[in-house]
């Protein structure tokens, strides 16, 4: 008798060991339980640590109530201006009431991607390009709007929506390129135009300065001649101003008058020769050829004294060229 006893206890403490081991379940501490008996929800929400359900009655649901980071697929869309565009985004969100999660939606997980796809759309086709590409802070928060209406029935809370990346067609590409170097040189024109208004009124400054002293000029001019020389340039060209050139004629005029007095007078043009019979002057010479002329000028205060080629002749007397006719 007392081995049956031994035996059926063993039995019992074997099936409440099995029934226990079947009815044991472990929730985690980011997890919520939601248990289904007999499919009716019960009304408690299981939390984290050991639990127990009826084996064969009771279905435990475990909801994962972590923040979950859900890329969103890339949407083709036309923006209010007629661009094409291809945007992207990423969704984050959690699940506030375990129990909507697991009896409102089917699959929420699947329904808040769908959700994000459409609203993602909906305001590509709201949007300009250039809020697509600068006032993505605004398009975000409409977007989680869109989002987070809906999903507060099915428990689920959207904590953040980011535009991830927005890609452009290449000829779109193309024309904001130029766009923007138009824009680039634009602004470098203005500015040098900026820099050379406030450039000229110093020069006007300076040449005020300068014409109050015209020594000052001419340091000027020393000045850019040593800072062209330190380029090693091999060609100076070196500007000779005018009221340099006034100065020293002004300067030498004084030292001409007390030196030599007066200018000498030009010298009278010597009286032309009268013309000889071609038959005295016998047969004319071959023309010698032409050589530059190497006689120095006269000296200046010099009185010329006429030669025998300057004197007149006297168309009686015969020439020199005849004398000898006459000796023999």
């Amino acid at each position: 008798m007392a081995e049956v006893l031994v035996i059926a206890l063993v039995a019992v403490l074997c099936a409440g060991a099995l029934y226990t081991a079947s009815a044991a379940r472990v929730i985690r501490q980011y997890e919520r339980g939601v248990v289904l008996r007999l499919g009716r929800l019960r009304d408690d929400v299981r939390l984290p640590g050991l639990t127990l359900v009826v084996p064969g009655l009771d279905r435990l649901r475990k909801v994962n109530m972590q923040i979950v980071t859900m890329p969103v697929p890339a949407q083709d869309g036309i923006t209010r201006d007629n661009v094409t565009v291809r945007v992207d985004a990423v969704i984050y969100f959690k699940v506030v009431d375990p129990t909507s999660a697991v009896i409102a939606v089917e699959d929420y997980r699947f329904a808040v991607s769908q959700m994000a796809q459409t609203s993602l759309r909906s305001i590509i086709g709201k949007s300009d390009l250039d809020d697509l590409l600068s006032n993505r802070e605004k398009l975000n928060q409409g977007l989680e709007v869109m989002i987070d209406s809906p999903a507060v029935s099915w428990g689920v809370q959207i904590d953040r929506v980011e535009i991830k990346d927005v890609s452009l067609p290449e000829t779109m590409k193309r024309s904001m390129a130029r766009q923007a170097e138009a824009d680039r040189e634009r602004r470098a024109r203005v500015i040098n135009a900026d820099a050379e208004l406030q450039a000229s009124k110093k020069l006007a400054q300076a040449a005020g300065e300068m014409s109050a002293q015209p020594a000052a000029l001419q340091l000027r001019l020393l000045q850019t001649v040593v800072a062209v020389a330190a380029e090693k340039n091999s060609t100076l060209v070196l500007p000779f101003p005018v009221e340099l050139l006034r100065f020293l004629e002004r300067a030498q005029q004084p030292a001409v008058e007390a030196g030599h007095g007066e200018p000498d007078a030009p010298p009278a043009p010597a009286a032309p020769a009268p013309a000889v019979p071609a038959d005295l002057l016998g047969p004319a010479a071959p023309p010698a050829p032409p050589t530059p002329s190497t006689a120095p000028a006269p000296a200046r205060n010099t009185p010329s004294v006429p030669s025998d080629a300057d004197a007149p002749t006297d168309p009686a007397v015969p020439s020199s060229s005849e004398q000898p006719f006459a000796h023999h």
